[in-house]
């Protein structure tokens, strides 16, 4: 004799709740109104006091492209040379 548990299982009706459920979370990662991985904000300051990481994010931000093995030094050569000078 099928219980109450069977019966909700075979039923279309919980196929059509999770199917439905499964498109509204699709159509609102699409179209909702926020990213699922936000960026990390730029760093800010001085960039001589920026870790490699930070160095090497604000770099692929501007497509400068950072080769994983650059050191340190290099990366804030690279920096230093593509910062805006600020107008007076």
């Amino acid at each position: 004799m099928p219980t109450p548990l069977d019966k909700a299982m075979n039923s279309k009706n919980a196929f059509l709740g999770f199917s439905a459920v499964v498109t509204a979370v699709a159509v609102w990662t699409i179209w909702g109104p926020g990213d699922i991985f936000p960026r990390e904000a730029d760093p800010s300051g001085d960039p001589e006091m920026w870790t490699r990481e930070e160095m090497r994010r604000w770099l692929a931000a501007r497509n400068l492209h950072p080769h994983s093995k650059d050191t340190r030094d290099q990366l804030l050569e690279r920096i230093q040379s593509n910062l805006r000078i600020p107008r007076s």
